[in-house]
């Protein structure tokens, strides 16, 4: 296997997981730039509490999100960490596709 391929691999072990995409997205898009998980169940609608509880983890694990104390009120939530916020053109690009081609 080509090194590109492994690194294509390895995004994908990420990228490829259901709810992900659209975990990272709804993160993208927050005007707060972080979300409660109750705000994130409801973003992500037909994902269970239960899924997207392990979703976060991988993606915490990975260094993709981070968990926060947001500043509106205290309460644990989940942001983008660097790593995890550099994923935006990618994302656009994504749904760029998406509109275009499905």
């Amino acid at each position: 296997m080509t090194e590109r391929l492994e690194f294509t691999e390895s995004a994908f072990e990420i990228l490829g997981r259901k709810w992900n995409g659209l975990i990272i997205q709804s993160l993208l898009d927050s005007d707060r730039g972080s979300l409660h998980f109750a705000e994130l169940s409801r973003s992500v609608h037909a994902c269970s509490d239960r899924v997207l509880t392990v979703r976060l983890k991988e993606l915490e694990d990975a260094g993709i999100i981070k968990r926060v104390c947001c500043p509106d009120n205290g309460k644990l939530g989940y942001r983008l960490t660097e790593k995890g916020s550099s994923m935006r053109p990618l994302m656009s690009e994504i749904s760029r596709w998406a509109a275009e081609n499905i």
